[in-house]
């Protein structure tokens, strides 16, 4: 009977022992750290663009004729550059001011022809404004006068050239720099009254 009793018991306890789960392991998590921030991109300042300043009689440098330069060109207009400080004008064309038809233009086909380049300038004289009136050259040996007036962007000032880039004309060149044409001709009211029409506008608006 005793026996019997120990049987049990020990069934018993075996079964017992298979019901109870295993206690869970706990799993401690790793700390992940937190992606680096990055730093902020720095903005780089762009340089100012190098402006030239408009002529000024009274403060302009006189180069006597003979004197040669060569340096990098900062434009002015059509065919006014700037080179190791001194204004110079290409010698024996006329290109329209910057607020007349085709200025700006004029002003971008000469900077398009100067860029990244050296100019060769020989200084033939100075105009009624004190400027110093030049030869301007690059380095393969263009003319900037003659390729200007090729170009459409100026038209030739015989008064001064003797008719050196007259052939060179684009057919519509007059038509479209009219008033540098009607200043060759001393035609001085017709700028009168465009400048007074531009004033007008602007008056407006």
């Amino acid at each position: 009977m005793e026996a019997l009793v120990l049987i049990i018991v020990l069934i018993c306890a075996v079964g017992f022992a298979f019901r109870a789960k295993p206690p869970k392991r706990s799993v401690s998590k790793r700390s992940v750290p937190a992606p680096a921030r990055r730093a902020p991109k720095q903005s780089i300042p762009t340089p100012a663009r190098t402006t030239p300043k408009p002529f000024n009689a009274d403060t302009a440098t006189t180069l006597v004729a003979g004197t040669n330069l060569k340096g990098r060109a900062y434009i002015v207009d059509g065919d006014t550059l700037v080179v190791q400080k001194n204004q110079i004008r290409l010698f024996g064309v006329d290109a329209p001011e910057m607020n007349h038809p085709y200025g700006k233009n004029a002003k971008w086909a000469l900077v398009k022809l100067c860029k990244g380049q050296t100019v060769d300038v020989h200084i033939t004289a100075q105009d009624a404004h004190g400027r110093s009136v030049a030869r301007c050259y690059l380095p393969d040996g263009r003319d900037l006068s003659a390729e200007m007036v090729k170009l459409g962007f100026a038209i030739d000032w015989p008064k001064f050239s003797g008719g050196k880039y007259k052939s060179l004309e684009v057919p519509d060149a007059r038509k479209k720099m009219w008033l540098a044409d009607a200043r060759q001709k001393g035609r001085m009211h017709v700028w009168e009254k465009f400048d007074a029409q531009q004033a007008a506008r602007k008056k407006k608006t």
